[in-house]
């Protein structure tokens, strides 16, 4: 019992050395609902599910972020950020321990350089746009790419200047063949000032080897703060090839609203459509509707429904329900 004590006792001296040196914040997220999924070719499933299973805005996480001043306006920054499935207890994003971020870097009036496993331009393009912050069930990203959402091995420099702020992220392919076998490049550039916020975002990604081809995406979006409403739009060019046969060119598009309902609620929809440019031609079109309910500044309760309806006729139609209680801390 002493030795517990003791162990304790140097634990807490050493984290409250830390913090005198390093101001590190712990957050988190703990979200979960009860969702009906069907499909016209099967039944109608209905589970628990962690922040809407896949969506990004709410999945259940931990963690850790902070900072170092190191004097002359320069600062040492990490972010680790583990994510995990409330409605079982399991980690998320395939089992690793910090799956959502995980990088280290530097701040200055430079701007930012962090190393590590990080968001897409791509993705944080498309949340900042997509009215339901791709999140619920009605999100963009259902129809949109963001091109794996997260990569590993990343070098991200980012910059804002007034309402203009930029970004390159470079990915390393870590192949013993080539830097270029499995190599990705992202790149964003946003405008926000007042009402208006545009952002465009570029991801350009090598296969493995890059002889095999690879992916291409470029999306331009806008909001505008009509303060009664937000309107939102959003298009995006996606083309994967395998070197000599293209296998996905698709143009998707999306319209979208989102407005204040009295003092703390929030409404959002709009309408997705993919457009394939290919023989087969399979378009999608998505129609999502939600509404957020703040109980407190860190609780909420939620709803959404998303229907899917492929063409040609035949072709899988989906419907997505969920009603669930997400709690910030």
């Amino acid at each position: 019992m002493k030795k517990s004590l003791l162990a304790l006792a140097v634990l807490g001296a050493f984290a409250s050395a830390a913090s005198a040196q390093t101001n590190v914040t712990i957050y988190g997220i703990a979200d979960v609902a009860i969702q009906r999924l069907d499909t016209n070719a099967s039944s109608a499933q209905w589970s628990l599910t962690d922040g809407n299973t896949s969506f990004n805005r709410n999945g259940s996480r931990l963690g850790f972020k902070g900072s170092e001043d190191l004097g002359g306006g320069l600062s040492a920054i990490f972010q680790v950020e583990n994510g995990f499935n409330i409605d079982n207890g399991q980690l998320g994003q395939g089992g690793r321990i910090f799956g959502r971020q995980a990088f280290v870097g530097l701040q200055g009036a430079f701007g930012a350089v962090k190393l590590g496993r990080q968001y897409t331009p791509m993705f944080i393009a498309l949340d900042t746009i997509d009215p339901f912050g791709t999140g619920l069930a009605g999100q963009v990203s259902n129809l949109f790419t963001t091109n794996g959402t997260r990569t590993d091995n990343t070098i991200n420099y980012s910059l804002t200047a007034g309402g203009i702020n930029g970004q390159v992220a470079y990915t390393f392919g870590e192949q013993a063949t080539g830097n270029s076998d499995a190599r990705q490049i992202g790149l964003g550039l946003g405008y926000a000032n007042g009402p208006l916020n545009v952002q465009f975002a570029y991801h350009d990604a090598n296969a493995n080897p890059s002889s095999a081809g690879g992916t291409e995406t470029a999306f331009l979006g806008g909001a505008f703060d009509f303060k009664v409403a937000k309107l939102h739009a959003g298009y995006q060019s996606n083309e994967v090839d395998t070197g000599a046969v293209t296998t996905t060119k698709q143009h998707n598009w999306m319209l979208g609203v989102s407005a204040p309902v009295g003092a703390a609620g929030s409404v959002m929809a709009s309408f997705v459509r993919q457009d394939d440019r290919l023989a087969a031609n399979v378009d999608t079109d998505q129609i999502g509707l939600g509404y957020i309910h703040n109980l407190s500044k860190r609780t909420n309760v939620y709803t959404s429904y998303a229907r899917l309806n492929a063409k040609p006729a035949g072709a899988v139609d989906t419907n997505i329900f969920n009603v669930g209680l997400q709690h910030r801390f």
